[in-house]
């Protein structure tokens, strides 16, 4: 340590120079955790104290003798360490310097403390370990090594194995080790966005790490003959010339991108940039330095451009094929072979005998190559634009796919075709046609040889992995053919054991669902299809295009059975998920403690589960998951589980493991009442009291000893026995025992300690219970006393503890219950009485006459009531003496009682062993913020909505509980009356309600959580026996910790706190530490808030920059990051600022600062936001929490036992990223939330334990996984960030960690808090997000690669589970449409008539089947199935069912049925037109009625437009359909589909507060039509102007290609089918057949139109001035409608009905041609015409609304309706007793 002593020595100089020069001492620069740049001064900070810290700065210290930097005026080389060096030789930013050092110097001095066991004995901790800096530069620097061998390259990292030493313990490797390291820090802390481009830095790393070398080693430039200098050199030289360059290229492409609205194949994304790394090219084209003139600098639109790297993202739905073909290819060859099979008519295996059928059946291989064919095109057709002169090999591969595909088509169709001929030459099997038949075999299996290899090793997984791991070019020519190379993808199989458990999954699922739909889908369709083909003189209502027709009827009969039998999986895919969640769920010993009531069962083996897995264990064994750790660690949690064993078995209260249970208990109850879900007096029943009165056992919390003491008095009154007979009994149960010991004992000391020492009255009761103890001891208790007047005792006792808690000790009457008691004692509980001299002989009597007295008088003396320890310890005997309830309602509030019982539940599961403090990993937390609230203000709480509800009021009646808890602490706090809350308590309820709802508050309060269990942890770890003894004792002298703790003092910035209270985020526990614990808590937690805009609020001096600076003056660990911008004269420049609160100095002080090569936000802003910001997280692993989030302290407690799983082995490998449970908080708010909670929670329950474990494929959903963070920082970082392609940025974490060979676990022992979305428009936004998110994974590359690269098995699992289940929603959707729109064509054609009498297409069990499965989803099955179970295996079976039941009862079905259209709406357009976008959903309380406008605007397109388009169907196919009301088909459909329509038209208004007020429904409708006639405007806004919004809602169509256009318009022109249908069943039609009929019909849409354009040329015209014009023109249009309907009915068979038909013919024209020239709007704006369509899409806008109003109006006229809705919107909250009806009427009773 002689550097770092000298260093000291000259930097105490230096400051001792400054201070003598008249200036004092200067204010130190601010540091984050570690003090390293004044050791003096901070000589003394509690991680300055660790050796390994200080062996870490040592280490570093040693650049004396390295070459001094090029251009580097005043080198101070004695005084610089690497980083300075680094940063002085490469020209990095000084911040950066300092910011990468203090993190290295953690990961090392980490490292270090956790190699303790592993290091040499011998081997000094200030010095550090030369593995220890090997082992982080090989981790860090994996990656690179691995790019380097995929390219080819050596890599430029050069270790010499030994050398000369320059310092004790550190020698040249072990710098090199650090340089490396140090460098590539270096680099990644200043490449801004260039961090989600991993081989860019590998790339930057490769030539500045050979600079480096030639530096160190002094070479000799070639060119100039001096010592090399590196490439890039200079102030600030890396971010100009390496860094700005590179970004220069992002910023330019997109910017051409037009913010993502062009096709992705246009413009270069990160990926793309990331990806032309990937090739060898990239070293002759870029080269290095960088230089602007390269082809990879020119900017979009230039020639010579580099355009799209590894793949072309392309908008179409054929990508699902593209990415998926094996699933594809599956469906199709076995719905042909079952075709075959069921064609035949009989039993597939009696079918199956047939030569003829086993022919036909290997047709598949004809449609199998053919298939091959269309993956080949699509291949071509989407990647063509990769083909490049130096990529020919590509296009030749595409070319050469595409002719053989054809080529073993038509090799197959030739070998059939022969087969078959020879077979009907020969007129039978012959040997010359089974020779045909053996030609085709072998030309298959050919053909299959390639499945057969891949079945091959996917049996010997290791193989593939090898192989593909391997860089042999021999290889990469065998594989060219089958997969184009790249970086990622390989090696991603898993082991044999998970091989075999997720095939076992899909092998069982696959054959349920084949068997299914062959016997319940294809068989039954067969007969109906055959004879409607053979039908051919059916008679047709209209004219025929094309013969035949008979062959679309068999088309539409069959869509929906086809469309079903393609999307089944996912239904079985339910229910096989859920039942193996299930299952895993039972052997993870999930649900195991359900109820307050089990928690009572095992809550005495609580300290041995929490000393088991909480506490660290002395000797682990030093290989995490071997055979021998795993057998040990099972067999002792058998034992704890089942309390076998003494260690395992009852506690004694003078053990010390019962005492650190106390503390820890104890603490996680103070939390309950710091956050208010508890009481006092609750925190009395649940807290274990500290040993004192000399009591002898454990003392149980209150709630476990309740009515044990009444039954045992019970037992004694009853039962006649002796000692021995008693006692056994009462020791059967453990808390009976406890309870009668506790009583005894407190007592007898309570009655000592209330009569003055010395006194006669003192010594008889003294002698007195030492006779009672020398009876039980000799086993002659009941022999000696009369045990059944024991209840008369009781009593007694009880008055006199009664009198002793009044406030006003009534002394005579203490006295008098003291006489009896001593009297009853004396005289009549003993059986044998004894004599006054008798008594006064045994001291139990006075024994002079002076002492004859009465007794008593004069020798009580209570203590004052401010010993608020003893009055504690009387109220606790006061409950154990009188409590006769079984108190399972202890506590009250939902929400601690769930807490309570999953904490006591997960100490039961299975988690891995807790390492001390010191050496447990360390780790961040990140959490994105932007301008969401962090605490709600006076304004927010106060403000009421239009019915006079706020939301303090809304949050006093949700959590009822919790304010009067929280009152009652004000109160305790010196509040004296409830309306002084505003100006005394004024900072703590805008806590209480911000720790409410979903702000930032409540995240950092949560997540703040972990400082302080680490700190707690690292007492307990080091502290000894005799430390935990005294310090409860110490702590029991305070009394109840209630009073002396509090949680809110936020005004503690404000005005000065009582000394013995205690700040947020300390507790009881924290009395007792010794000092070292903060320094331990800060080394392994670090928490950063990256606040985005932090420093635009400051200067708008927004009251959001204020709440922040007020939780970083809380929090002392809390960190903020931001992204300032300063100004300068014609530019801006950005940096990356990390600022705290100093404590010292009482101000925010400035960290960091690193400059910015440009603006921030070039992606998705969430992505970019954590991105500038992970630079200022430290410690092996980072966990990502929104915003919306929250934590517990008894969670915390479990952070490090969590983080051990990175040492163990999941599957082959270990894990990269943790899974954590979720809980859902918001589900309490409103039958929504419920809805929305469930479904969340039996994700990320049920559905990610089954993704993890057996299927391999959970991915990152969100927040709050943890990352492996070096792993991760290396690989592009913790999401990825291109615009739009990554909108749902979380989940392509987890596509890239499973492509780059990570593995994803998922945990459930541990838990973090997840706010969701509440109302419904909040719920549809979300949704919208999340399914236009999925429609662009299906374009993305990482799922194109995942469906390639994963096996067989895994690809179906990733499939199903993420893009796959939006697809397979919008073809539940798609296959309504067909179902019905092949009715209607049934009908109006006429076929339907004609097939009645001979097939059974009504019917049929086929169609039956189908509309079942498709109405079960419809309904959320996808949903309920799993949430059923879930809840049954958490909660128990029959609160499941009655939950569902509950919410069938509240609409819940509406609601997933109104989501699955959310879902398929959005997901289809995003593929087909793009437009995905971040919608910010808003996160506040949903108390606020919403408009039928707003409503309207949300859901028109999306919903109303689909729905009544549906009943439009339905009302025409009941008018003309000719089947039988009552058969299956036609109830089903109907049922199914009526509820689809009402439930996409209702749902906005029944979820709509106050959605059937009349009075709310008239000015809705006045609003609505407001908002229609407003006139658009340059600066309207949609909200504001209907004309606006329609234009908005076009965007899409603006920026779609050519076939989504084409698309849309073919989708469109099903609208025209009403007209051509309808018109041929007009009475004026008179039966005709004609065309005519049909054009005709075209002419009076054209006469319509006409009139309508009329009518608006003169209201435009003459209706303001010239009036009389305008209703000229009116009178003549009338009239002549008139006179042409008279003539009709006069000439015609026209009838008036035909007037109400022909507007189910026309209306749907009409909006059929508006929506085609939306299309084609660019060809036709600037005409006429377009004015006109502006004016009848108003008018169609007008009927729709007008439509969609009239049923909520009659519901809102009808009495008893708006209650109704009320109780079904706020249901939950009825259930806890809540006044909901209140809140909606604003008749609120409560003012504060």
């Amino acid at each position: 340590m002689s550097l770092l002593r000298n260093r000291r020595a000259a930097a105490a100089a230096a400051a001792a120079a400054a201070a003598a020069g008249g200036g004092g001492y200067p204010e130190p620069p601010a540091y984050n955790i570690i003090p390293i740049h004044d050791v003096v001064m901070h000589g003394e900070h509690p991680s300055l104290r660790f050796p390994e810290v200080r062996a870490a700065v040592e280490a570093l210290a040693h650049a004396a003798d390295l070459p001094p930097p090029p251009l580097a005026r005043a080198w101070d080389a004695f005084r610089a360490d690497l980083f300075d060096w680094l940063g002085a030789t490469f020209g990095f930013q000084l911040d950066n310097v300092r910011n990468q050092r203090e993190h290295l110097v953690l990961l090392l001095a980490n490292a270090q403390l956790r190699a303790g066991g592993t290091l040499p004995t011998d081997h000094p901790a200030d010095v550090l370990h030369h593995s220890i800096a090997r082992d982080i530069r090989r981790k860090l620097l994996k990656n690179y090594k691995t790019w380097c061998s995929y390219l080819g390259k050596r890599p430029h990292v050069h270790v010499p194995s030994g050398g000369r030493r320059v310092a004790q313990g550190v020698g040249p490797d072990t710098r090199r080790d650090l340089l490396y390291t140090a460098l590539y820090l270096l680099i990644w802390g200043e490449a801004a966005n260039l961090r989600f481009m991993p081989e860019c830095l590998c790339y930057i790393f490769h030539y500045m790490a050979l600079d480096l070398n030639h530096v160190i080693d002094q070479s000799i430039d070639i060119e100039t003959g001096r010592p090399s200098v590196p490439a890039v050199h200079g102030v600030d030289a890396f971010l100009d010339k390496v860094v700005k360059p590179i970004y220069d290229v992002l910023e330019a492409e997109v910017k051409f991108s037009r913010n993502g609205t062009k096709p992705h194949s246009a413009w270069r994304n990160y990926d793309d940039v990331n990806e032309y790394f990937w090739s060898r090219r990239v070293f002759r084209r870029l080269q290095w330095p960088l230089s602007p003139a390269r082809s990879f600098f020119i900017k979009p639109g230039n020639p010579g451009r580099i355009g799209k790297t590894g793949f072309v993202e392309q908008r179409s739905f054929w990508n699902v094929y593209r990415s998926f073909d094996r699933v594809w290819v599956m469906l199709i060859l076995f719905f042909q072979a079952a075709m075959i099979v069921a064609w035949d008519g009989h039993t597939p295996w009696f079918s199956l005998r047939y030569r003829d059928i086993q022919i036909r059946v290997l047709s598949v291989f004809i449609t199998w190559a053919a298939l091959r064919i269309v993956q080949a095109v699509l291949d071509a057709g989407t990647q063509y634009s990769l083909v490049r002169t130096d990529t020919i090999f590509l296009a030749v591969r595409m070319v050469l796919k595409v002719l053989v595909a054809v080529g073993w088509t038509i090799t197959f169709i030739v070998l059939y075709v022969r087969m078959w001929n020879q077979r009907w030459h020969d007129r039978r099997w012959s040997f010359s046609a089974n020779s045909r038949v053996l030609n085709y075999l072998e030309a298959a299996a050919v053909f299959l040889i390639p499945q057969v290899l891949a079945l091959v090793l996917f049996i010997v997984p290791w193989i593939r992995n090898f192989l593909e791991k391997t860089n042999w070019r021999i290889l990469y020519v065998l594989t060219w053919w089958f997969q184009t190379r790249t970086f990622v993808g390989r090696g991603v199989r898993e082991g044999l054991i998970d091989n075999i458990k997720y095939t076992t999954f899909w092998v069982c699922l696959l054959t349920a669902k084949f068997s299914f739909s062959y016997f319940l889908q294809i068989r039954p369709m067969v007969k109906p299809t055959k004879t409607i083909l053979s039908l051919h003189d059916i008679r047709r209502n209209w004219f025929e295009f094309m013969p035949h027709t008979e062959r679309i009827a068999v088309i539409f009969l069959w869509a929906p059975v086809v469309l079903i039998y393609l999307m089944d999986i996912q239904i079985w895919y339910a229910i096989f998920s859920s039942l193996t969640g299930a299952l895993i769920g039972l052997f993870s010993h999930l649900g195991e403690i359900r109820s307050v009531e089990q928690l009572r069962l095992r809550f005495q083996f609580f300290a041995s589960a929490m000393q088991f897995n909480l506490m660290p264990e002395e000797h682990l064994d030093a290989v995490h998951g071997g055979l021998r750790s795993k057998l040990y660690d099972a067999i002792n949690r058998l034992k704890l589980r089942y309390g076998f064993g003494r260690p395992y078995r009852k506690i004694e209260a003078n053990e010390v493991e019962a005492k650190r249970f106390a503390l820890i208990w104890n603490e996680i109850i103070q939390t309950f009442r710091e956050e208010d879900i508890i009481s006092d007096n609750e925190v009395e029943l649940l807290e274990l009291p500290p040993v004192v009165w000399k009591i002898r056992v454990v003392r149980w919390p209150c709630f476990l000893l309740n009515n044990e003491l009444l039954l045992a008095l019970s037992q004694a009154k009853e039962l006649v026995a002796d000692d021995r007979t008693h006692w056994s009994r009462i020791r059967n149960n453990e808390y009976r025992r406890c309870a009668v010991i506790e009583a005894y004992d407190s007592i007898r000391h309570l009655l000592l300690e209330i009569i003055e020492d010395g006194t006669v009255e003192h010594i008889i009761f003294s002698q007195l219970f030492f006779a009672f103890d020398a009876a039980m001891e000799n086993g002659k208790f009941c022999e000696e006393y009369k045990i059944e007047l024991l209840p008369e005792i009781h009593s007694s006792v009880i008055a006199l503890v009664e009198l002793l808690l009044k406030e006003k000790k009534d002394q005579t009457k203490i006295v008098n219950t003291l006489q009896t008691l001593y009297v009853f004692a004396i005289h009549d509980f003993p059986k044998n009485k004894k004599d006054m001299e008798q008594l006064r002989r045994e001291r139990l009597a006075p024994s002079t006459l002076e002492d004859s007295r009465l007794l008593f008088e004069d020798v009580i003396k209570c203590p004052g009531n401010d010993d608020v320890s003893f009055y504690k310890q009387v109220r606790r005997l006061h409950t154990i003496l009188t409590s006769r309830d079984s108190m399972n309602n202890v506590p009250k509030n939902p929400e601690a009682r769930r807490r309570i019982t999953f904490f006591s539940n997960s100490l039961f599961m299975n988690m891995p062993r807790a390492p001390t403090v010191e050496k447990m990993m360390a780790f961040s937390v990140l959490t994105p913020y932007y301008n969401e609230d962090v605490m709600y203000n006076k304004d927010q709480l106060r403000r009421e909505n239009e019915d006079g509800v706020s939301i303090l009021f809304y949050l006093q009646k949700i959590y009822e509980d919790d304010w009067g808890n929280f009152l009652e602490r004000m109160q305790r706090d010196g509040m004296t009356d409830d309306s002084e809350i505003w100006a005394g308590k004024y900072q703590e309820l805008r806590l209480w309600a911000s720790y409410r709802g979903q702000t930032l508050a409540r995240t950092v309060r949560g997540m703040m959580y972990y400082h302080r269990a680490l700190k707690m942890l690292a007492f307990l770890d080091t502290a000894s026996e005799v430390d935990i003894t005294e310090g409860t004792k110490h702590l029991a002298s305070f009394g109840s910790v209630r009073h002396e703790n509090d949680v809110y003092p936020m005004n503690g910035g404000f005005r000065r706190q009582p000394q013995r209270r205690l700040d947020r985020g300390t507790s009881t526990v924290s009395q007792l530490f010794k000092g070292q614990e903060d320094g331990a808590a800060l080394m392994k937690y670090t928490y950063v808030v990256t606040c985005q805009i932090y420093g635009k609020q400051k200067i708008a001096k927004d009251q959001r920059a204020e709440d922040i600076l007020t939780l970083m003056k809380k929090n002392e660990a809390l960190r903020v990051a931001y992204v300032d911008e300063v100004h300068q004269r014609g530019y801006t420049e950005y940096y990356s600022v990390l600022v705290k609160f100093d404590q010292s100095l009482q101000r925010e002080v400035e960290i960091y600062r690193i400059r910015l090569p440009g603006e921030l936000k070039l992606g998705e802003g969430k992505p970019e936001n954590q991105n500038h910001a992970i630079i200022f997280t430290r410690g092996d692993a980072v966990q990502t929490i929104d915003m919306n989030q929250d934590n517990f302290f008894e969670e915390a407690l479990k952070m490090r036992n969590l983080l051990e799983q990175y040492n163990y082995y999941h599957g082959s490998r270990k894990p990269t990223l943790l899974g954590v449970r979720e809980h859902v908080f918001t589900g309490s708010v409103s039958s929504l939330a419920w809805f929305m909670s469930a479904q969340e929670t039996s994700f990320v329950t049920l559905g990610q334990r089954v993704l993890a474990n057996p299927l391999k494929v959970r991915m990152h959903y969100g927040h709050p996984d943890v990352f492996d963070r070096l792993w991760f920082l290396t690989r592009g970082g913790l999401s990825k960030a291109s615009r739009v392609i990554n909108i749902s940025e979380d989940i392509f974490a987890g596509f890239n960690c499973t492509l780059r060979g990570g593995n994803v676990s998922h945990h459930e022992y541990i838990q973090v808090g997840k706010g969701r979305d509440v109302g419904l428009n909040q719920i549809s936004m979300f949704e919208a997000k999340v399914s236009s998110g999925n429609g662009e994974q299906t374009l993305s590359r990482d799922v194109y690669r995942l469906g390639h690269r994963l096996d067989f098995f895994r690809m179906l699992s990733v499939f199903y589970t993420t893009v796959g289940f939006y697809f397979n929603t919008m073809l539940v959707v798609l296959t309504v449409y067909t179902f019905v729109w092949g009715r209607l064509y049934l009908a109006l054609s006429g076929l339907e008539a004609g097939i009645q009498g001979s097939a059974n297409s009504t019917n049929n069990k086929a169609l039956g089947t189908v509309l079942n499965q498709q109405f079960i989803i419809q309904l959320g099955f996808f949903t309920a199935l799993p949430m059923i179970i879930e809840n049954s295996l958490e909660q128990g079976f029959l609160p499941a069912i009655w939950d569902f039941f509950t919410m069938q009862m509240n609409f819940s079905s509406v609601f997933y049925t109104f989501s699955m259209g959310t879902k398929s709406h959005y997901y289809g357009r995003t593929i087909l037109h793009g437009g995905a976008k971040y919608r910010a959903t808003g996160r506040g309380f949903v108390v606020q009625h919403k408009s039928f406008a707003e409503n309207y605007r949300l859901y028109a397109r999306s919903h109303f437009i689909k729905a009544i388009e549906l009943g439009i169907i339905l009302t025409v196919y009941a008018a003309h359909s000719v089947i039988a009301k009552n058969t299956l088909v036609y109830i089903i459909m109907n049922i199914s589909s009526w509820f689809l329509v009402v439930s996409w038209i209702m749902a906005p208004f029944a979820f709509n507060p106050s959605g059937f007020d009349w009075l709310k429904t008239v000015y809705d409708f006045d609003d609505f039509m407001n908002w229609i006639w407003y006139p658009g405007g340059l600066f309207s806004k949609p909200e504001q102007s209907w004309e606006v919004w329609w234009y908005e809602e076009q965007d899409h169509l603006r920026t779609t290609g050519l076939w989504g256009k084409i698309l849309e318009i073919l989708l469109d022109l099903r609208y025209f089918f009403f007209q051509y249908g309808v018109v041929y069943q007009l009475k004026i039609a008179n039966n005709s057949r004609s065309i005519a009929v049909y054009l005709l019909s075209w002419i009076c849409v054209a006469v319509i139109f006409g009139l309508f354009v009329l009518m608006s040329y003169a209201r435009d015209k003459y209706a303001a001035k010239q009036h009389l014009y305008y209703r000229v023109v009116q009178t003549a249009v009338i009239t002549l409608v008139v006179l042409v309907l008279v003539l009709f009915l006069k000439f015609t068979e026209f009838q008036i009905i035909d007037i109400f038909t022909s507007l189910l013919a026309f209306i749907p024209t009409g909006w059929g041609l508006i929506s085609i020239a939306q299309v084609i709007r660019p060809f036709i704006e600037s005409t006429v015409v377009w004015d006109s369509i502006i004016s009848v899409a108003r008018l169609y806008e007008i009927l729709l609304g007008v439509f969609i109003m009239a049923p909520v109006a009659l519901l809102s006229w009808l009495p008893g309706f708006q209650e109704m809705q009320t109780r079904v919107l706020f249901n939950e909250g009825f259930s806890r007793g809540l006044q909901i009806s209140r809140i909606l009427t604003g008749k609120r009773t409560n003012t504060v």
